[in-house]
């Protein structure tokens, strides 16, 4: 059996909205932990002191701080992808420029929002996000591209909307280490990069 098999089936799924809202409030509670004390440093105690549970409560939810950590994980990965597929349906009326200043917009609130995901990122969880949901991504922002060059092939699409995540993805580690005034740097020159990429790639301005 899978260690992602095993994952799913310890796991308790709440069946009423109380239980939702609890398990909802153990996560919130994972996240802050993770983010001040960094995985390793985490215990089961801190969170559930933080989420207000009986630490039996939270181990009913969640078996150990791994299951918690890979459950927020996949909470990210879905809040990526809503905040992706607003972009899309957006990204036709934008200029090549907009479109990457809203791509690293995007990112960055997403950063903001979640600061436990640089720990969660950087930790050995063994999860790997479904490869379908990854495809999918490609797909939403190849898509985007075809609108804007309706002759573009959608192997060509695909593939420049590969290079393109890439190049977004390739701001995670630089942006984790660095301090604040430095970030706004990073992600200024990471804007033009990609908006120079897709110029070229999409002959537009």
């Amino acid at each position: 059996m899978s260690s992602d098999t095993q994952y799913t089936q310890q796991r308790r799924k709440p069946q009423q909205l109380r239980g939702e809202q609890r398990m909802a409030a153990m996560l919130d509670a994972a996240a802050a932990v993770f983010a001040e004390s960094g995985f390793d440093a985490a215990t089961m105690t801190a969170i559930a002191e933080r989420s207000g549970s009986s630490i039996g409560a939270l181990y009913q939810y969640f078996p150990n701080k791994l299951t918690l950590a890979r459950a927020l994980r996949e909470q990210y990965g879905e809040d990526m992808a809503q905040r992706w597929s607003g972009l899309t349906a957006d990204a036709a009326h934008l200029s090549v420029a907009a479109l990457a200043d809203r791509v690293f917009d995007l990112m960055i609130g997403f950063f903001d929002e979640h600061p436990a995901y640089f720990t969660l990122l950087n930790a050995t969880l063994g999860y790997q996000r479904n490869a379908d949901a990854r495809q999918r991504l490609r797909a939403q922002f190849g898509a985007v591209l075809r609108q804007k060059k309706p002759e573009m092939a959608e192997a060509e699409a695909l593939r420049t909307a590969n290079v393109a995540l890439q190049i977004v993805k390739s701001l995670n580690p630089l942006y984790a280490q660095a301090g604040a005034a430095e970030r706004r740097e990073l992600v200024a020159e990471f804007k033009l990069a990609l908006a120079a990429y897709l110029k070229s790639r999409l002959h537009l301005t």
